[in-house]
């Protein structure tokens, strides 16, 4: 199997993960239909390597991937996963990488703490 480049970090790696520029979790939502063609909520596409991705994700809400970074430049351009590159490009390929999310990102908690209480609240009502 052939190395490719991450399109992140541009490191090699055997093994690139796909990720969804706009989450696959938000394409059926109306904001977003309004927003982007269909080909184009589909067809938005990075291949990462695995603590690129994974990194993405610690780092970012679904909703802050849809809304504002929903194309490479805007992912680059953040503080955090810049300082995230620069590291990882230091690093080997094959190198055991654990992603840790940098102090929490507060729109992630925030929605946890909705969801946590929509639950608590449906549990009240059932009993």
């Amino acid at each position: 199997m052939e190395a490719r480049r991450c399109e992140l970090c541009g490191r090699e790696a055997h093994r690139l993960e796909r990720h969804h520029l706009i989450p696959r979790t938000r394409h059926r939502n109306k904001r977003n239909k309004k927003s982007f063609a269909r080909k184009d909520v589909r067809g938005r596409i990075l291949m990462l390597c695995s603590p690129c991705h994974k990194q993405l994700h610690a780092t970012f809400a679904e909703k802050q991937l849809e809304y504002e970074y929903n194309t490479l430049a805007a992912i680059r351009a953040h503080p955090d996963i810049r300082k995230f590159v620069r590291w990882v490009r230091r690093r080997p390929a094959d190198a055991g990488i654990r992603v840790r999310p940098k102090g929490g990102n507060d729109l992630r908690r925030e929605e946890n703490t909705r969801r946590q209480r929509r639950s608590a609240r449906q549990r009240e009502r059932e009993q």
